[in-house]
């Protein structure tokens, strides 16, 4: 068989995708199915806060939640989110009410352009929830953490100040109720 025509009917083939999205069950028909998640979630599932940037995986732009993992989502093949849970940075607050991390970017000014700021989001926020009440995150386990999204607009300054920022609110949230 010629590979054009292969090629052809993989792209006009479509499918009906469903996942768990921000806690939701949520359902789209007929996605194509050679796109990605990252397409998959702006175009078919309305959640345009997972950026498009490089389509590479280089830049962070993209990454969301994945069954509880960070993903850059351009790498992901819609069709593998099939049955999965996916948690976008429209997911972060709960009850409206913006997350730590979400409070601490907006606090410290940490947001420049805004279109690498829904990847690093996500990324601190794994970051920072991650981490034991006891751990203190110094800037070089920082940079570390979010050496794979890119910002081209800032120095990092207020973007670390923000991860600080955001750690010491979830400790001091965590001691309070430990000493209750």
């Amino acid at each position: 068989m010629n590979a054009s025509i292969v090629n052809a009917s993989i792209v006009n083939h479509a499918i009906d995708l469903t996942m768990t999205i921000n806690g939701s069950a949520r359902r789209a028909r007929a996605v194509p199915a050679g796109i990605s998640l990252l397409t998959a979630l702006r175009e078919h599932f309305d959640q345009p806060g997972t950026k498009n940037a490089c389509e590479q995986g280089e830049c962070g732009s993209c990454t969301v939640y994945l069954d509880g993992e960070t993903v850059c989502s351009c790498l992901v093949a819609a069709g593998q989110a099939q049955g999965r849970e996916v948690r976008t940075v429209e997911g972060l607050a709960e009850d409206g009410v913006p997350d730590a991390v979400q409070r601490a970017f907006i606090e410290c000014g940490a947001v420049q352009c805004g279109f690498c700021t829904p990847g690093l989001i996500v990324a601190v926020h794994d970051l920072v929830h991650d981490a034991r009440p006891a751990d203190r995150l110094d800037d070089a386990m920082i940079r570390e953490a979010l050496a794979g999204n890119l910002c081209r607009c800032t120095g990092y300054e207020k973007i670390i100040e923000a991860v600080h920022r955001a750690a010491a609110e979830l400790r001091a949230a965590h001691e309070q109720v430990s000493a209750k």
